[in-house]
């Protein structure tokens, strides 16, 4: 008995399996390096009504960042933000999988309304050559004044070149010739939380109640801390796989008392600075005037001169 089989159905099918697949890998984010997904999924605009970004909820450590831009731009002109994320680069931090790795670095960007990414087409050379192989994308597409980056490797990117395009008046009403504020929001190395507010294996873990340590048990994933506390309970710790522990068997320790150490080396940091949009009819009004007072200037030079002679000729006469 023969068995017609669809050979070209069949194909159809696995070649549709497969698509699924890599597109299920490539629009997945891993849990290592997602976070900047983590502010956008959570919260609607990174900066709260305080003035603190969204970001120092997870990463708990405060460090430093720097911003530079120009002090004014024309309109409808592109122009460089450069974020400096500084940090010793030789340093490891505690990878997910509880090893030791490079730090990786982000950044979120919040710039006033109107002013966005620039184009590719758009970009000088050099500024895409300071870029490199970031790619930026903004916080959402409605908020497209905000950009995100990361996480990329920071002993490669501690400084960071946003490729900015400043509005038009002219054709968005929304916007004016005025001095707008920029925030920066820079981060190096994991976060002690996830948004859910439990903890990562990048923070210092502490007992659950006040005890002796009856037995510590080593799993290949997590560390598992029996404390037998004096009404007779015993009560389990567990903590993931990175941080150190501080204590032993035997130990008696106290409720809030610190099991590991803190292994955590990098820490986020926030900055702010002004930018003005200039009217180009201001400065042309600006060079008349200056040029103005530089005719004037020399005028009285020539008279004063031509005073000189006069006066001098009067007086050989």
């Amino acid at each position: 008995m023969r068995t017609n089989i669809n050979f070209e159905w069949i194909s159809k099918w696995i070649h549709s399996v497969i698509l699924v697949f890599l597109i299920g890998i490539i629009s997945w984010p891993s849990s290592s390096g997602a976070f900047p997904i983590f502010a956008q999924q959570n919260y609607e605009n990174p900066r709260e009504a305080t003035g603190r970004i969204v970001c120092a909820n997870c990463h708990l450590a405060k460090k430093s960042v720097d911003i530079e831009i120009p002090q004014s731009v024309l309109p409808n002109t592109i122009f460089e933000a450069v974020v400096k994320i500084p940090y010793d680069t030789q340093i490891k931090q505690v990878l997910a999988n509880g090893k030791q790795g490079g730090l990786n670095v982000g950044a979120v960007l919040i710039l006033p309304e109107g002013f966005e990414l620039a184009p590719s087409d758009r970009i000088p050379p050099e500024i895409k050559e300071k870029i490199g192989d970031i790619d930026f994308q903004p916080y959402s597409p409605d908020k497209r004044n905000i950009l995100v980056v990361g996480p990329i490797p920071g002993d490669k990117y501690s400084e960071i070149t946003f490729p900015i395009i400043s509005p038009d008046p002219a054709s968005n009403k929304q916007v004016h010739f005025l001095k707008y504020p920029i925030y920066l929001g820079g981060n190096r190395g994991r976060g002690q939380l996830y948004p859910d507010g439990s903890k990562s294996n990048n923070t210092v873990y502490n007992a659950s109640a006040t005890g002796e340590i009856s037995e510590i048990i080593r799993k290949k994933k997590s560390i598992n801390i029996k404390i037998d506390t004096p009404d007779g309970r015993q009560v389990v710790d567990v903590i993931p796989i990175g941080p150190e522990l501080i204590v032993a068997e035997k130990e008696q320790v106290k409720i809030d008392q610190p099991l590991t150490n803190n292994p955590n080396v990098g820490g986020f940091g926030q900055a702010d600075a002004e930018i003005v949009l200039q009217d180009p009819i201001r400065i042309q009004g600006l060079l008349v005037f200056f040029a103005s007072i530089i005719l004037a200037q020399i005028f009285l030079v020539l008279k004063k001169k031509q005073f000189e002679k006069v006066q001098l000729a009067e007086m050989n006469f």
